[in-house]
């Protein structure tokens, strides 16, 4: 009757369980990681800390110490241990603890098929499954599910994540002792902390030991010097994390999070083991962040107004060094600034604050900030900036938490002084990217990733202003315009729904008919409206939807002036194909990914490589690599308008701030009231952006501008850049040549002129105008009278140029154009 009625408990419970033969091809969730190119882990993405390892090379002595702790018997039972059931059910008949007497295959089943619940049904499910996965995998294929699903602490799962957040150490490098702690771990990782439990922790492990040794797996020796160590670990600060090598996550990683997700799915993403290559190059990484910060930081100080602490700590927990710096490890401010430390306000004095430093030892006299530090002016409750601050109390309380950095001499880098500092309310986003390949080398989307994960660089739609114009430009170059065609500078009213519209340039000032360099190196607004006007806008927004700067472009004039919000990347990225001669790059921070087995299932570079198939070649020959690139746009214009956004940087409006020593062409941008200031700017092989401005979009303020606030971010980022990877000269399409002209009237001049005001413009063999004012450009709108020929406006000298002769010929500033009216050419 009792086998009968057991075996009808099992019949009964053993109908419509799990399928326990998927184990056998199971693929447990593994971390992703992102590489560096130089093969270096940037950064991790997981659910679930797990780093998949095969049971052949997980080492023996972690295998054992597992087997001794968990299911001694592991090696000779067929799923369940009745000895072990037997007299655990024994003990809880006496009064004792009621435990599951589990072995390592039923745990497998508890993890894997069943629940986590204490119930005679899971337990009588639970056997029944493990004798059939007894009878499916072989013993080293349970283990290996077991050891990689495992939940250890830490949030790790598995022996492989465990042994690097614990010991920062590969599996196959534990000792002994670390191997009966990772085993300990099992029935409760948090009560065997091995830190706040570690006395605990020590005597779990050195039960592990003893039974290692009782089964044989260790001989005396070792068990003795074993269990008569201490455990050091990474959370006791006897070793270094692997993880504290890396640097802190940025808006590069989490921007490939955040693509990366959405193309393969949050599931593989996550938990997929992906092996990711990025495209970022760490040393322009660096200083993208850095040259951003500086141009945030230089505009926030300018403005002199102190917002208040980043935290507060209560006066009474700054009693010792001890205290105050376990208070400030406390507080939840952002850390990864270079250069910059969080401090704590311990006393106020007459002129200088003493303060606590996170990170920097005290000395014998203290840490203080200088009276000069205080020169700011405390930003009131009604949001008005206060009278400027006599005495540091006028700015800081005891218990402040505040931002300091080092202030240093230039000539030998020695210390100076503390200087007191804050996060600045206004924001930006920097990009670089490869303009051949569209490898984005760095991006910046903020000041500080801990402190707004918003990244500005991808995520913010904002509105381009004038950084927009070239893709004007653009199309009217390839509609037959030249460089030297005229456009005039006038007066211009427009008839919307929401009323009339007089658009206006930045000087509110009016220069006549000017040739279109001279449009895009001064950034006339006027001049672009009618040019926009003469093209058609539909035009325009064609080219603006090809180059990928907007999906659908409105048909509006204002969107000429760049009116239309869009983001950094895309504009950075359409920059790229003006310097590469205009061939299609789609940006990427990605090279390659490949899935946990190696398998490489996205790569960007589509380009074919001749000869690459072959095991050799001859000697002397190299691989082809041919581009099989989409054109957008005509080299010839390509060349022409990069030309003409040389000139923006050599003596237009970025001309004050881009100095560079190499060729360099971009667009400086300011929309309207200054409530964004961009530059975006390229040599041949890098183009990079830059845009300033607050999140919640408002004034600058008088004289913001895109030349004078982003173009120094630009300067200093490609500085460096340049260094790294050098710079050439832009290429000239073939089939052309260059003419002569005056870069103010337009007019044509012979072929040895030279002079300030000299500009070779590029032609396609055949196409050469042979007049310089071929055709005038009014838009067809209505204009005032008696305005003036080729007004300089920013620059009235006269035009000089030297044939080669030696004779001189002037151009006067000014010359007569008599009454104009709408309509026609003149």
């Amino acid at each position: 009757m009792v086998v009968v009625a057991v075996g009808a408990v099992f019949w009964m419970y053993g109908r419509d369980l799990p399928d326990h033969q998927a184990l056998a091809s199971y693929e447990p969730a593994t971390i992703s990681r992102v590489y560096s190119g130089e093969g270096k882990v940037m950064d991790e993405f997981a659910h679930e800390r797990r780093m998949f390892t095969p049971a052949d090379e997980v080492p023996d002595v972690v295998k054992q110490a597992f087997v001794s702790a968990e299911d001694k018997h592991f090696y000779e039972h067929k799923g369940y241990d009745l000895q072990g059931i037997v007299k655990a059910a024994l003990d809880a008949a006496q009064g004792g603890r009621l435990r599951g007497a589990s072995t390592i295959t039923q745990q497998v089943m508890k993890n894997f098929l069943l629940d986590g619940s204490r119930s005679f049904e899971r337990k009588i499910k639970e056997i029944i499954l493990a004798t059939r996965l007894e009878e499916t995998l072989d013993k080293d294929k349970i283990l290996e599910l077991y050891l990689n699903e495992i939940f250890l602490g830490q949030n790790s799962y598995g022996v492989t994540a465990a042994a690097d957040t614990y010991f920062g150490k590969n599996l196959e490098e534990v000792t002994v002792a670390e191997a009966a702690y990772l085993a300990a771990l099992p029935k409760a990782p948090s009560d065997y902390h091995p830190v706040r439990q570690k006395e605990r922790a020590i005597a779990r492990r050195n039960y592990v030991l003893g039974q290692m040794y009782e089964n044989g797996y260790i001989d005396e020796t070792t068990y003795n010097t074993a269990e008569a160590s201490d455990l050091l670990t990474v959370q006791s600060g006897d070793f270094t994390s692997s993880r504290a090598e890396r640097p802190p996550r940025d808006y590069f990683t989490d921007e490939i999070r955040r693509q990366l997700s959405g193309d393969f799915g949050e599931d593989e993403f996550f938990g997929g083991g992906l092996s990711i290559r990025a495209t970022m190059d760490p040393v322009l990484q660096k200083e993208a962040a850095k040259s951003l910060r500086a141009g945030l930081e230089k505009y926030d100080r300018n403005l002199g107004i102190y917002r208040g602490p980043a935290g507060k700590i209560e006066p009474a927990k700054l009693g010792s060094e001890a205290e105050w710096r376990d208070a400030l490890r406390d507080v939840n401010t952002p850390r990864d600034i270079e250069g910059w430390h969080p401090a704590v306000v311990l006393e106020l004095g007459d002129t200088s604050a003493r303060i606590g430093i996170e990170g920097v030892e005290e000395d014998e006299d203290g840490h203080f900030l200088p009276k000069q530090e205080f020169n700011w002016r405390p930003l009131l409750d009604n949001g008005r900036a206060g009278k400027r601050a006599n005495k540091p109390a006028d700015l800081l309380s005891v218990g402040d938490v505040i931002y300091v950095r080092a202030v240093t001499k230039d000539s030998d880098g020695s210390f100076v002084r503390w200087s007191l500092r804050q996060i600045p309310r206004i924001q930006g986003g920097f990009m670089a990217m490869d303009t051949n390949t569209g490898r984005v080398l760095a991006m910046q989307g903020g000041f500080s990733y801990q402190a707004s994960v918003f990244n500005r660089a991808t995520q913010a739609t904002r509105q381009p202003g004038s950084s927009f114009k070239p893709f004007v430009y653009a199309s009217a170059l390839d509609s037959g315009y030249s460089p030297s065609t005229i456009v005039v500078d006038a007066p211009i009213e427009v008839q919307t729904p929401q009323g009339l519209w007089r658009p206006k340039n930045a000087s509110n000032k009016f220069y006549g008919p000017a040739p279109l360099r001279v449009g895009i190196e001064r950034s006339r607004n006027l001049m672009t409206i009618r040019l926009a006007q003469d093209v058609g806008m539909n035009v325009v927004a064609d080219y603006a939807e090809r180059f990928g700067v907007y999906d659908d472009m409105g048909e509006y004039l204002a969107n000429a002036l760049g009116s239309q919000e869009t983001t950094l990347f895309k504009m950075v990225a359409a920059y790229a194909m003006f310097a590469n001669g205009g061939e299609r790059v789609e940006p990427t921070l990605v090279d390659r990914v490949q899935d946990r087995w190696g398998k490489t299932i996205y790569r960007h570079d589509k380009r074919d490589c001749e000869g690459c198939e072959l095991a050799s070649l001859e000697e002397g020959v190299s691989p082809r690599i041919v581009s099989n690139r989409e054109r957008v746009m005509d080299a010839v214009t390509a060349y022409q308008l990069t030309s003409m956004m040389r000139g923006v940087v050599e003596r237009g409006t970025a001309s004050g701030t881009v100095k560079l020593g190499v060729p360099v062409a971009g667009k400086t941008g300011t929309t309207n009231d200054a409530k964004d200031v961009w530059f975006v700017g390229f040599t041949p092989n890098i183009v990079a952006g830059c845009y300033l401005g607050y999140d919640r979009p408002r004034a600058l303020g008088r004289g913001a501008s895109g030349g004078g606030m982003c173009g120094p971010v630009f300067n200093s980022f490609m500085k460096k850049a340049i260094k790294l990877y050098g710079s050439s000269d832009f290429e000239v399409p073939p089939n052309t040549r260059f003419i002569k002209f005056d870069r103010y009237s337009g007019a044509r001049l012979p072929p040895d002129a030279t002079g300030p005001n000299v500009v070779s413009e590029l032609f396609r063999m055949g196409e050469e105008p042979e007049y310089g004012m071929f055709s005038i450009i009014d838009g067809g709108f209505a204009m005032g009278e008696d305005l003036q020929l080729y007004g300089r406006g920013e620059d009235d000298s006269e035009t000089v140029i030297t044939t080669s002769t030696g004779q001189q010929k002037v151009i006067p500033p000014k010359a007569s154009f008599g009454s104009l009216s709408s309509g026609g050419l003149y």
